[in-house]
């Protein structure tokens, strides 16, 4: 009995052909499974986490209440989740919370600005100014939040049991650099 035989079947019973298709079928799958890989980014080797504060201003926000806001988790030692550029990231804890109050520019007769309190009732805008803080890898090109990169003007999305909606960064302070 030979070993191939003229239909190319190895010992007149398995295709050569298929034979082969299994094995590389079968290396593939143990080189996804088995082998050992880096998990995480690779541009993030050789770096180091680190505590950081980042601010975040919310312009315009449209809500009838912002104290029930405050009191239903958007809070100062609460906990809120955030979004990076559609990726979500998790949980970071929120170390301070200030609503501003609702102005107008007022002209007085003599020709003087004064910043008063709105008086009209319908005005569902509100501005918000909070702080972070997280845990970020320090690269060269500066810090990393999960996998995405934190910048100034770059646009969070927070989302709580009673909120989802989009800030923008407005400062970061890397709080250990050695």
């Amino acid at each position: 009995m030979t070993i191939l035989d003229s239909k190319g079947r190895l010992f007149g019973k398995l295709n050569i052909l298929d034979f082969c298709a299994s094995l590389v079928i079968l290396l593939v799958i143990i080189g996804i499974f088995f082998s050992p890989g880096s998990s995480g980014s690779a541009g993030l080797l050789g770096t180091k986490t680190v505590p950081i504060e980042v601010d975040l201003v919310v312009r315009g926000l449209s809500v009838r209440d912002p104290q029930r806001l405050v009191e239903q988790g958007l809070t100062k030692g609460g906990k809120t989740h955030i979004i990076i550029r559609n990726q979500p990231y998790g949980e970071v804890k929120i170390k301070s919370m200030e609503v501003f109050p609702r102005n107008i520019i007022a002209t007085l007769p003599d020709g003087k600005v004064m910043e008063v309190d709105d008086p009209r009732q319908g005005n569902f805008s509100t501005d918000i100014l909070l702080t972070l803080l997280g845990k970020a890898q320090i690269t060269n090109n500066g810090p990393v939040l999960g996998n995405s990169k934190v910048k100034i003007g770059m646009p969070f999305e927070l989302e709580g049991f009673n909120y989802n909606f989009k800030a923008s960064v407005i400062d970061i302070r890397i709080q250990d650099k050695s």
